[in-house]
């Protein structure tokens, strides 16, 4: 693996809901960070809320600005919605700097990743909480199953559930811990899973919701975007008959009827109408300082092999928000810092990384989230 080109400097794009306590990882491993908001004042009220101020400095973003900033082997740390992902990638490619962000990896943003490879240049994306830790759970989980029962034939049964919820459940059954346009829209985007071993589509995905019970509580669960592609990237073995392979949303139980002035819009598709109800919402349930949230995520994957041997392994992520920072905001940022952390290490290739791509990888990762305050429990 030829070395980086690494000038140290991390610049973070965005302040919004995202942005939690990792972006002090970042500063305390970075010679210099930089944070660009949509006003040099609210960067500034970003670093203040995260304790930062001093340390990190804050710009208002522009195009002319943020070109003239970057410098070869900066680090530029997309938190910006991810339609916008694609042109940040260009500019650092252009100034030959890295780029990571924490959302699905698009097919755009797959062609600047080879093309950012080919000039010595680390692209890391889905490195958040979903997609992120999910794929380091998943790894893992695929990794000892492996080991536990071989690559033989065998039946196998994965789920991967997440959602945020409040803590203190509302009418509306949940707090919007990131922009209510993206929850809205993401609800449009068709799904595709496997259950009872054949292919499902989900042009409403909502609609495919079930029960799930989960430690004494009931959530409600539906499919999210196209899980077929991770049966690949996880590793299964290719003798592994999948039964069911899932990954889903997680809601507090209710929520689906709660939603149903909600479902009635998004069927329209009228996107100007959508976005004023998402502005609705956003008014009618505030997050105020005492509406805490919630993230939960559960991953499980069981193998029955053909000779007789079986496995059975889960994981769960169940954290609360505090006064000082959203759960959402903590389960996003501290693993977007660790992968930052690699890039300006060196650990990191040219081209594209996600999250991890192998068990050993994983596990390596988690126990770095243990120690600085995310623990994954082994259910």
């Amino acid at each position: 693996m030829s070395e980086l080109v690494r000038s140290g400097t991390v610049h973070w794009v965005g302040t919004g809901l995202s942005t939690g306590r990792g972006l002090g990882l970042v500063a305390d491993a970075a010679r210099e960070t930089i944070i660009w908001g949509r006003t040099a004042a609210k960067a500034a009220a970003c670093a203040d809320r995260l304790g930062l101020a001093g340390r990190v400095a804050a710009r208002e973003l522009s195009d002319a600005a943020f070109e003239q900033a970057l410098r070869p082997g900066d680090v530029v740390v997309s938190m910006l919605p991810a339609t916008e992902h694609p042109a940040l990638a260009e500019h650092s490619l252009r100034a030959g700097a890295h780029f990571a962000c924490t959302s699905y990896l698009s097919p755009q943003l797959h062609r600047i990743a080879g093309r950012a490879g080919e000039r010595g240049l680390a692209v890391l994306a889905e490195d958040g909480l979903d997609p992120g830790i999910d794929h380091l759970l998943a790894h893992v989980l695929v990794d000892e199953a492996t080991a536990a029962v071989g690559d033989g034939p065998a039946s196998v049964r994965f789920t991967s559930y997440c959602g945020g919820i409040p803590v203190t459940a509302n009418a509306f059954r949940y707090r919007f811990s990131w922009a209510p346009r993206g929850v809205l829209h993401a609800l449009r985007e068709p799904a595709r899973y496997v259950s009872a071993g054949e292919i499902r589509e989900a042009p409403r995905p909502w609609e495919h919701t079930r029960s799930l019970g989960e430690r004494g509580e009931t959530f409600e669960v539906y499919p999210n975007r196209d899980s077929l592609p991770f049966i690949a990237q996880y590793g299964l073995p290719e003798r592994w008959r999948t039964d069911e392979f899932v990954r889903g949303t997680l809601r507090l139980d209710g929520w689906r009827a709660a939603w149903q002035p909600v479902f009635e819009q998004l069927r329209t598709g009228d996107d100007e109408a959508i976005d004023a109800m998402a502005d609705k919402l956003a008014a009618e349930y505030p997050a105020g300082p005492r509406d805490l949230d919630r993230v939960v995520l559960i991953v499980a994957l069981a193998v029955t092999a053909d000779d007789g041997g079986s496995f059975s392994g889960r994981f769960v992520l169940d954290v609360a928000g505090d006064e000082h920072e959203s759960a959402m905001a903590r389960c996003v940022s501290l693993p977007l810092a660790v992968g930052i952390r690699r890039i300006l290490d060196g650990q990191l290739p040219a081209g594209l990384t996600r999250a991890a791509d192998n068990g050993r990888d994983a596990q390596a990762q988690l126990g770095t989230l243990a120690a600085v305050g995310l623990p994954v429990i082994r259910d």
